[in-house]
Order: structure tokens, then C-alpha cells, then sequence
């Protein structure tokens, strides 16, 4: 698993890796990445068959602690390349793209 800084998970979004936002549907409400795939992190493992094994997985959250619990689940489950952004959605706004309201 690979911790990302915004500008490094920004080059990850770009190269067409799937991205998987394991927020609560209430927290997407509030912010959310444009074409990142919502799975809240409770159903995450009910859900892994949505995800392709073999392709580049990036996790997001709010501030990167459950996307990196995420990641670790889908290591256990024979993803081959995965990783999360550090800090979250809040560090993405804060680095990236301020439009993305913090919260």
C-alpha cells in the first residue's frame, strides 16, 4: 500500500486508477470528488467484487485514517496496487482544490 500526498493521489486520479471514496453517504452530501466510486467502509468488504483485483485502486476519506484501513483490506484480499490519500479529502482541499468544501 502507498501513502499519497494530494499532488501524488492527483497523478493517480489521471492515470484512470479507480478511486473509491469509503465515506458515509452523509459526508458525500457535503464533499465529494468528481468520479470517485462510493462504497462506505462498512460495506466495503460485501463489495469487493465491484472492484477489479489486477487495476489501480486509490482510497479517499475525510482525513485518510479509514481509506488507509480500506487499503489494508484490499491488500488481504489480492489487490495488487492500492493506495490512499494522506490526510483525506480535507488535505485534497487544502493542496488541490479549494472549491472542496472542508468540513
Amino acid at each position: 500500500m502507498q501513502t499519497l500526498s494530494p499532488g501524488d493521489f492527483r497523478a493517480l486520479m489521471e492515470s484512470g486508477a479507480t478511486i473509491v471514496d469509503v465515506r458515509m453517504p452523509e459526508e458525500l452530501e457535503l464533499a465529494r470528488l468528481p468520479g470517485a466510486v462510493a462504497i462506505p467502509l462498512p460495506q466495503l468488504a460485501s463489495r469487493l467484487g465491484e472492484l477489479d483485483p489486477e487495476a489501480p485502486v486509490g482510497l479517499l476519506c475525510h482525513h485518510g485514517v479509514r481509506s488507509e484501513l480500506a487499503a489494508r483490506l484490499l491488500e488481504r484480499n489480492g489487490f495488487k496496487s492500492v493506495a490512499h490519500l494522506e490526510g483525506g479529502i480535507d488535505a485534497w482541499s487544502q493542496a488541490i482544490d479549494p472549491s472542496v468544501p472542508r468540513y
